[in-house]
C-alpha cells in the first residue's frame, strides 16, 4: 500500500490489534504485568502499555527509551507479517512519548533563541528520526529553518534564520522536514 493512501479504521484497528496480542505474549514471556490500551489517532494505530508497578514499567522504557523502540520496531514487524502491510504504528509505554516530546521542544525552543540571539546556526547533537521530526516541527512553529544532515546514526539538525539560506552554496538540501523524519512522527493529539 502506497504511504498516501489512508487505511480504513478496520485496518487500523486490525493493526492495533494484532500488535496488542503480539507485546500481551512478550509481556508474559517477560513476567511483566502491564495492561494494553489500543485505538487509533490521526489515521495512526496506537498501543500504550501502562501498569501499576513503577520500577516494572521503567524497564519497559529502558535508557533513552531503547526498549519502548524495539518493541514498536518489533510490533510494527509482526503487524506486517500478519498483513503484509507496512505499519506506523506508535507503542508507548507509561506516557514516556509525551515527556520526551516536551524535553525535545525544550531543547529546540533553547536552540531558536540561541539562534535570535546570535544571528549563527546551531548543529544539536546526533538523533533519531523521531527526535528531528520534533525538532523540526518546533522550530518551525517558531518561524525558523531547520536541516538535517550527516548518515545514520549520526544524523543531526541544524537550525538556522531563514535568511541564512541564501547565504548557503547547498540550498538543495534546504527542507523544513526530510523524509526520513516524517516516517515516526508522533501524532499532537495523541502526546497532548
Amino acid at each position: 500500500m502506497a504511504q498516501d493512501e489512508t487505511r480504513s479504521i478496520d485496518q487500523l484497528n486490525e493493526e492495533a490489534d494484532i500488535a496488542a496480542d503480539y507485546l500481551e505474549g512478550l509481556l508474559d514471556i517477560a513476567d511483566y504485568e502491564g495492561d494494553i490500551e489500543m485505538g487509533v489517532r490521526n489515521n495512526r494505530p496506537m498501543i500504550q502499555i501502562v501498569a501499576d508497578d513503577d520500577s516494572d514499567i521503567k524497564h519497559l522504557i529502558g535508557r533513552d527509551g531503547e526498549v519502548v523502540d524495539a518493541l514498536q520496531q518489533l510490533s510494527r514487524l509482526a503487524v506486517q507479517q500478519k498483513t503484509g502491510e507496512r505499519s506506523h504504528l506508535i507503542v508507548d509505554v507509561d506516557g514516556f512519548l509525551k515527556r520526551k516530546r516536551q524535553h525535545l521542544r525544550d531543547i529546540a525552543l533553547d536552540a531558536v533563541d540561541e539562534v535570535r540571539e546570535t544571528g549563527d546556526s546551531v548543529d544539536l547533537k546526533p538523533m533519531n528520526s523521531f527526535e528531528r521530526k520534533v525538532i523540526h516541527d518546533t522550530v518551525r512553529e517558531e518561524g525558523l529553518r531547520s536541516r538535517s544532515h550527516g548518515e545514520e546514526p549520526h544524523r543531526y539538525v541544524t537550525v538556522y534564520m531563514p535568511a541564512s539560506a541564501i547565504e548557503d552554496d547547498d540550498l538543495d538540501e534546504d527542507v523544513d522536514v526530510d523524509m526520513d523524519d516524517v516516517d515516526v512522527e508522533l501524532d499532537e493529539e495523541y502526546t497532548e
